[in-house]
């Protein structure tokens, strides 16, 4: 069984940094082989993590759209859907990964994200972690994989709109029925302690703090110059912050 660690979280709030972060860390604690599922259309999380992406699930779908009856003969439609899937795996040592794109237009592709559900549910039990960058409303959890998460990320700025956005993301996942072992606030891009008064707005989320990222200006400057977190130097403040998460993730999921 695959630990599956999903982060939610507003653009802006260095939520794919911090994706690409958990790979790094997860792998440097043997956890592997690991998926990352970049499930946010506008996020670049192959860039943060030194992959490239020349295809994503969106471009299948869009392909099979153009041309559903460009099934070769003697495969079935499921196992022809599968194999361009696949073929969209982008694979590294100890890490695999799935750009997930845009998403479909008005003419919903049911019959895709169903069979996308299943595929991502049978291979999710092939790895150790599985880590899922979503998009502001968690389309892609909620609709084109099982709902299952045991770790889920709350990710947001130390600040009062930050603290409003949580409570919002709490109450979405609720509305949702996902089924999550624990979800956990992660504060990012701190600068120091947060004041008693945010620190009860946060307390109204319900949501336990599992870590607080500090502003990182070594990764301000990778991520102007387009450069991978892998390349990181191991006392970065982030990356310290980020290996002390991932061990209270992993205590938390053997419990």
């Amino acid at each position: 069984m695959s630990l599956r660690i999903a982060l939610a979280g507003k653009g802006g709030t260095g939520k794919t940094t911090l994706s690409a972060l958990l790979c790094r860390s997860l792998l440097a604690h043997d956890i592997r082989p690991i998926l990352a599922v970049d499930a946010d259309p506008n996020s670049c999380l192959a860039d943060k993590i030194g992959l490239n992406v020349e295809r994503t699930i969106g471009s299948v779908r869009e392909e099979l759209r153009a041309k559903p009856d460009a099934k070769p003969a003697g495969i079935s439609k499921n196992e022809w859907i599968e194999r361009q899937i696949n073929e969209s795996l982008v694979e590294a040592t100890g890490l695999d990964l799935l750009a997930m794109g845009r998403q479909e237009g008005p003419d919903c592709y049911c019959f895709i994200n169903n069979l996308l559900r299943e595929y991502l549910g049978r291979i999710s039990r092939d790895y150790k972690a599985v880590v899922i960058d979503n998009e502001a409303g968690m389309e892609h959890l909620s609709r084109r994989t099982d709902g299952h998460v045991d770790v889920m990320l709350v990710v947001c700025p130390p600040t009062v709109i930050g603290a409003r956005t949580a409570l919002r993301i709490v109450e979405l996942v609720k509305s949702l029925n996902l089924a999550i072992g624990g979800c956990y606030l992660v504060l990012n891009q701190c600068e120091g302690p947060v004041s008693p008064e945010l620190a009860a707005q946060f307390a109204q989320t319900g949501l336990e703090q599992l870590a607080a990222i500090p502003v990182d200006p070594v990764v301000a400057e990778f991520d102007v110059r387009g450069q991978s977190v892998n390349d990181l130097p191991v006392n970065s403040p982030a990356v310290v912050a980020v290996d002390g998460l991932v061990l209270r993730i992993l205590e938390r999921s053997k419990k």
